[in-house]
This record gives C-alpha cells, sequence and structure tokens, in this order.
C-alpha cells in the first residue's frame, strides 16, 4: 500500500476507485536538507506529504528565525492559511533533513472534494491540526519553556533527538544558552 494511502486510511476509509483517482494528482521529490519549500510572502499552491524526514515551521521576528513547529512524518502539511486562501504566507517551511515528499497542487486537492473519502479525509485532517494547533496556544500561554521542556522529555519526544538544540530553544522561545542551562538543571534533578 502506498504510504500516502496507508496514512489518509487512518482517517477515513477510501474505495480503490477514489485512491486510483488521486495517486494519478501526486508527485514525488526528495528534497535536501536545508531547503525552503515555502518563503514567506509567497503563496501556497500545494498541499505535501511527507514521507520521510524533518520539516520546520519558522518565522522571521527582529532578523531572527524563530521556530514556529516542525513536522514529522507520515504526515500533511501546508501553510493552511496562505493555501485555502490563496494570500501570502506569513511563514517559512524548510526541510531540516534530506525527505521524500509528495505533493499535490490545490486545483487538484479542490477537485477532489468531490470524493466522498478525500473530503472526509481532509475534514478530519484539519480539525486534528486546529487540536494541535490550539494545544500549543494554551501551552505557550499557560507553561514556561522550563515546564514544555521537561513534557517534552517525559513523553519521549523524538523532536528532542532530531532537533538542534538552536531550533529547539527557538521553539521553547527561549536563547540557546536558557535551554543548556534548563537540560543541565533537568538532568541533573533526575540524578
Amino acid at each position: 500500500m502506498h504510504p500516502f494511502q496507508a496514512f489518509i486510511h487512518r482517517y477515513t476509509e477510501l474505495l480503490p476507485t477514489e485512491w486510483r483517482i488521486i495517486e494519478t494528482r501526486l508527485r514525488s521529490q526528495v528534497v535536501k536538507k536545508g531547503t525552503l519549500l515555502l518563503e514567506e510572502g509567497q503563496i501556497c499552491r500545494k498541499v505535501y506529504f511527507l514521507e520521510s524526514g524533518l520539516l520546520r515551521y519558522f518565522v522571521w521576528k527582529d532578523g531572527l528565525a524563530v521556530s514556529k513547529f516542525f513536522t514529522q512524518p507520515p504526515y500533511c502539511f501546508t501553510s493552511q492559511r496562505s493555501f485555502t486562501q490563496q494570500i501570502p504566507a506569513r511563514e517559512n517551511i524548510e526541510t531540516l533533513a534530506d525527505s521524500l515528499i509528495w505533493e499535490m497542487e490545490k486545483a487538484d486537492s479542490d477537485q477532489l472534494l468531490k470524493l466522498p473519502g478525500w473530503s472526509n479525509f481532509v475534514r478530519e485532517l484539519v480539525q486534528e491540526v486546529q487540536f494541535f494547533t490550539e494545544e500549543i496556544l494554551v501551552d505557550l500561554q499557560n507553561e514556561t519553556a522550563e515546564n514544555r521542556y521537561r513534557m517534552m522529555v517525559e513523553q519521549g519526544d523524538p523532536l528532542l533527538q532530531k532537533v538542534s538544540l538552536k531550533h529547539l530553544a527557538s521553539y521553547l522561545g527561549i536563547a540557546p544558552q536558557s535551554l543548556s542551562r534548563i537540560r543541565k538543571k533537568f538532568y541533573e534533578a533526575r540524578k
């Protein structure tokens, strides 16, 4: 089974005829680490499926790249606001590792909404992304960087092994030196 088909099946069932139509709209590419798939100000015209690799969403603030979140495989990604409304993106999407990506043009994705399986998948995925976004916002508003780091460790978040300390610190909203102090304090307390 195609990895994207298997991913869709986590959300909804697809008829074999639906998958055959969807599959014809997909194009794969291997993208090198450090590639910007979308730059702030561009209009996002594709929805993607990340089969392997790692992505970072970030914005520029006061001349610094601030990590907003990361996408790990298998998962779909796009600039939701830019893609849906066809307006300039506010964020950048960068590969943090060599990545295998499947892409679909907006016109194709929109046309596929006529298929019940695709329509159900898109609805379920958008709801899940909204839930994740709300969780991130609540954590940002209510938890310190130290507590957010502790939760990542306790939950065994794989990002801790995959993302550089610089990007992780940015994601937590602190300087890399502060993250080093938090890590040292955390691991000394666990001894």
